[in-house]
């Protein structure tokens, strides 16, 4: 598995050597056997540009997922056709292969309003990236609250397993 963690924001102090645990165990639990996979930890500035740019919405966002499997299968079905040979290819990005932008500024926000912890929240939005990444879809209210239940349930086993509090520390003063 290839997961890259870019922190591109100075409001929360992020482990990202922890986060990435944690991701390499989600996925593992989800039975994904090979995956590339960035992890891009945004401010709420930045989210709300991605948001607006890519997915024509207004205004911010907790996380947004870039699934890019069916680019890189027809990238490759192109370079096979284009050389005229057969060109191996991973099969990771055959099947997982994605982007999730995460907002910290609104995992704080959330936290507040639904009496959790910042942490926690960044490894839900995780977990919510990652089973849209598998085919999961949130835009009816029966599939809404069916990914619901399962993003639930994986944030709950990931509780038990690690200490989600240690994916931060000291906030950092913004400037």
């Amino acid at each position: 598995m290839n997961i890259v963690i870019a922190n591109r924001q100075r409001a929360r102090k992020i482990n990202s050597r922890l986060l990435k645990k944690i991701a390499d165990a989600l996925l593992a639990d989800l039975k994904v056997g090979e995956a590339e996979l960035g992890i891009n930890l945004v401010t709420a500035r930045e989210m709300t540009l991605i948001n607006e740019t890519f997915l024509r919405h207004k205004g911010l966002t907790d996380v947004i997922t870039f699934d890019y499997a069916e680019k890189v299968a027809q990238a490759s079905r192109l370079q096979k056709k284009t050389i005229g040979r057969e060109i191996r290819r991973r099969d990771a990005c055959a099947t997982f292969c994605g982007e999730l932008f995460i907002c910290v500024d609104e995992a704080v926000s959330q936290a507040e309003q639904f009496k959790t912890t910042w942490q926690s929240e960044i490894v839900r939005y995780l977990t919510h990236g990652v089973l849209h990444l598998l085919g999961h879809d949130d835009r009816q209210a029966a599939a809404r609250r069916r990914m619901k239940r399962e993003e639930n349930r994986r944030l709950a086993w990931l509780s038990k397993k690690f200490s989600l509090a240690q994916i931060g520390g000291a906030s950092k003063l913004r400037g």
